[in-house]
């Protein structure tokens, strides 16, 4: 391999270096190898294709950015988004897991089209901050309690929604125990830490006796090929189904948008920004087809830049790496839910941290983005919650002689939301 394709002078940094930052990166981000999988069979989705299905979406996500924006953003299914894959789009909306994944393509080519145009500083400077800080801080709420009810740390009440799990039960103590030790290996910055974390969680289920069946001794593509190219455009031109194409290309839009530009900006080099959201696009559409939910820039390439990471050879390094872990498919159905659970739930933590930047003082502002933060958890949907909160924040705007400060886009979303509303409640 060359190294001017990385123009690693230029980069200031080195083979050693980036292959460095790449393996670290790697350990860093690669417990969503089974958390993506688990929660897509939550969907439907066979689970040896949902593994494979996130490996390969991972492994051709880093391809591409290392090679088109030469950026060391790691790219795989996010956190949050596969969420709305499974308990919105299937469970919520009632799609089949094919039909989300014709979603998850169009919404890719959506997406595509939008960052290779001008539309993207267009949709970016429409929706005001106070809503895209709280869509990611509601989908945070959602993943705490995802990950609370994984554990059995929750359940459903008899004279409440919700109520205390019992824990008298082994694995909701397993769940609690490797809670504990996930929140001080993360506080204490320990590398690769939720991977360490799934690890032991599984250690504990073994003593416990909550340890799931054993796995497969040997690996067949034949669930993968129940998965590859599986999507479905049925009934793509109803109502329903666009509002969900609709729906996840905002959502992976404005993560995107914010996690890939914050990136670029750690490395000094911003210029990158065009081409490396470009590749989040291109990398969308082919999670849809290889059998995953939607990527993003995940917020772990913090880690990989830290360590050093300049160029494409980090991200490509650590997308080989994703390959690699292809032969040890078979033990991922071993991973219990007690190992999961935390993960999910600091991960959800982390992004609710974004409350601090939201300014509480207007009201017209405030509002509709707590509504948003409330009702993706409390409605069990990320799209519900967000129109809910996007027909809100133009309503108090239009009632208060403030309708000049609200964009046109703005005004004809929440018009769609609306309408997809009134159509849901009238049929």
């Amino acid at each position: 391999m060359r190294k001017d394709i990385f123009q690693l002078k230029q980069h200031e940094t080195s083979v050693k270096q980036e292959l460095s930052a790449g393996l670290i990166g790697f350990f860093t981000i690669a417990y969503i190898i089974a958390v993506n999988s688990l929660i897509l069979s939550e969907a439907g989705v066979p689970l040896e294709g949902a593994v494979l299905g996130t490996i390969l979406t991972s492994f051709v996500g880093c391809l591409i950015m290392g090679i088109w924006a030469n950026a060391p953003i790691l790219i795989v299914p996010g956190m949050g988004i596969n969420a709305m894959f499974t308990y919105t789009l299937v469970q919520s909306m009632e799609l089949t897991w094919q039909q989300a994944l014709g979603v998850t393509v169009v919404s890719g080519l959506v997406f595509t089209l939008i960052a290779f145009s001008s539309l993207t500083t267009v949709i970016k400077n429409a929706i005001p901050e106070s809503l895209k800080e709280a869509i990611n801080i509601g989908i945070g709420l959602f993943l705490m309690l995802i990950g609370l009810e994984k554990g059995h740390l929750v359940e459903r009440g008899d004279q409440s929604i919700l109520a205390l799990g019992d824990f008298s039960d082994p694995a909701v103590f397993a769940t609690i125990i490797t809670f504990i030790i996930a929140l001080i290996l993360f506080i204490r910055n320990v590398k690769g830490n939720f991977l360490w974390t799934i690890l032991f969680g599984t250690g504990i289920a073994f003593f416990l006796g909550v340890l799931p069946s054993k796995a497969n001794e040997s690996f067949s593509l034949q669930g993968y090929q129940e998965v590859f190219w599986a999507f479905s455009l049925a009934d793509w031109s109803s109502f329903p189904y666009l509002v969900a194409v609709f729906s996840i290309t905002m959502v992976v839009l404005f993560e995107n948008i914010g996690l890939t530009y914050s990136h670029v900006a750690a490395t000094n080099h911003p210029e990158k920004f065009k081409k490396a959201f470009q590749a989040n696009g291109i990398s969308v559409m082919l999670s849809g087809m290889f059998g995953s939910s939607p990527t993003v820039s995940t917020a772990e390439t913090t880690a990989a830049i830290t360590a050093g990471g300049r160029t494409g050879l980090t991200t490509i390094t650590t997308g080989f790496l994703f390959l690699a872990v292809t032969f040890f498919i078979p033990y991922i159905q071993m991973i219990p839910s007690n190992a999961i659970a935390p993960v999910l739930i600091i991960i959800g933590g982390l992004m609710v941290q974004g409350i601090k930047q939201l300014d509480l003082r207007d009201l017209t502002e405030s509002f509709p983005a707590i509504f948003i933060i409330v009702m993706i958890p409390f409605t069990y949907s990320i799209a519900d919650g967000i129109a809910i909160g996007f027909i809100l924040y133009v309503i108090l705007k239009l009632s208060t002689g403030s309708a000049r400060k609200v964009s046109f886009t703005l005004y004809v979303i929440a018009c769609l939301f609306l309408l997809h509303f009134i159509i849901q409640f009238a049929v």
